[in-house]
């Protein structure tokens, strides 16, 4: 698995209630000797009000074919996960270079603060 893959992977929910397979965006090439990835949760649903660490992949966006999603999405940039490309089940897609900058440049922004 190499940045800016799309997967599917077991994404625990944030209040470890339970588990759920989603697709997720490798924002990393794996890192240590364990081969962890850092990963953004990306789901099919579109909020009313985008917050600034939301990215649309709609059916409109260049990248969307390449992505393997079958649906609009929003990747959600607030939340992350780091796992071991071992538990990875599957790669669905890749985005784009163009894409992978625009996100780490939202990345930045939410980290500087």
């Amino acid at each position: 698995m190499t940045k800016g893959k799309i997967v599917l992977v077991s994404f625990i929910f944030d209040d470890l209630s339970s588990v759920k397979v989603r697709p997720s965006l490798c924002l990393t090439d794996p890192i240590g000797k364990y081969n962890h990835v850092i990963l953004a949760l990306i789901t099919s649903q579109i909020p009313k009000k985008i917050l600034d660490t939301d990215y649309i992949l709609d059916n409109s966006h260049p990248d969307f074919l390449g992505s393997g999603l079958k649906k609009s999405s929003t990747i959600k940039l607030e939340q992350l996960m780091t796992i071991r490309i071992s538990i990875i089940s599957r790669e669905l897609g890749q985005l784009s270079s163009k894409t992978q900058n625009q996100l780490a440049e939202i990345l930045c922004k939410v980290l500087e603060t």
